[in-house]
């Protein structure tokens, strides 16, 4: 399908708390913030389609359902099984850098087998949000973009799968990963020198380095970029913010044909950069859900300012 976006990751139900207060069965989830910031970009740019790939509980809310079908999302790949949604409860403190979690329970996504619609085997673009290894690899046999694979990946999976998310990440052209996951693969303190070593380590051509309040690290065949993140004066709920990064990336590539260049990257992590700062300001998707398009391009706008001068 021309323009479009295929996301495959978790729904949950959160529960969260941090020096701004507390919340209990948020809707969450990286297909839930990926796909709502892509949603929203869909908007702004005119691309065809956002389509998501997950699982639910037969408890999961028709209220929550139905958020994401206003978003225009496609969930012909939402899959409905008995049972109780994926739940995580965790808290921030501090600088709020990351998040302690208290509680997991995987409960349908615990044996979640994506089946991806047969529209969605050709997307422009297809995303694998923070999935086990060799889950990603099904997604990717299955739904083979025609212009960016994309993933996503934590700490965990280096701890338990690293051959198997070395071999992924050989399989997809973006891997966007933390600073601190950079490091630990590369098993090097110093940031610029790992993400060096990753980058040539992999196949994949981009290396997204997503370094929290300070900002992206992106390493491309031609040359790095390096940008700050928009500075909140007032953090509520890290959570989601790195999904929501990386769904706005994906809609964003999804307008162009061909290699991606450093121009066109860099302004993808600008409004991804932006758009992951609103998702700051409230406890859930509230931010993102309510996000309109003057205020969004006020504050690029404003983000431009800041880095060109």
């Amino acid at each position: 399908m021309d323009e479009s976006v295929l996301i495959v990751g978790s729904l949950a139900y959160d529960s969260v708390s941090s020096p701004a207060g507390s919340v209990e069965n948020e809707l969450g989830g990286s297909a839930t913030y990926g796909g709502l910031a892509a949603a929203f970009h869909r908007r702004r740019l005119g691309i065809n389609s956002v389509g998501i790939v997950g699982v639910v509980g037969d408890d999961f809310s028709d209220q929550d359902r139905q958020l994401l079908l206003d978003a225009d999302l496609d969930l012909s790949g939402l899959e409905t099984v008995n049972g109780k949604t994926f739940r995580w409860t965790g808290s921030y403190q501090g600088s709020m850098a990351e998040a302690e979690t208290h509680e997991t329970h995987l409960n349908v996504f615990e044996h979640f087998e994506p089946k991806v619609p047969e529209n969605w085997k050709s997307p422009t673009i297809t995303f694998c949000a923070n999935l086990h290894p060799l889950i990603q690899k099904n997604v990717l046999e299955q739904s083979p973009p025609s212009r960016l694979s994309m993933l996503d990946s934590m700490n965990l999976w280096i701890q338990i799968a690293k051959d198997d998310l070395i071999t992924v990440m050989n399989k997809v052209d973006l891997v966007i990963i933390n600073d601190g996951e950079v490091r630990m693969l590369a098993n090097d303190d110093n940031l610029v020198r790992a993400a060096h070593h990753i980058h040539s380590m992999i196949q994949s051509t981009y290396l997204i380095v997503k370094r929290g309040e300070h900002g992206v690290l992106a390493l491309l065949p031609d040359g790095i970029i390096s940008l700050p993140a928009y500075p909140v004066s007032e953090v509520i709920d890290p959570t989601g913010c790195g999904d929501t990064f990386a769904g706005s990336i994906a809609s964003n590539l999804s307008k162009g044909t061909g290699p991606i260049e450093l121009g066109e990257l860099r302004v993808a992590l600008e409004v991804a950069t932006v758009t992951a700062s609103f998702t700051l300001e409230s406890f859930g998707t509230t931010s993102l859900v309510s996000l309109d398009e003057v205020e969004f391009q006020d504050r690029l706008t404003e983000f431009r300012r800041i880095i060109h001068g």
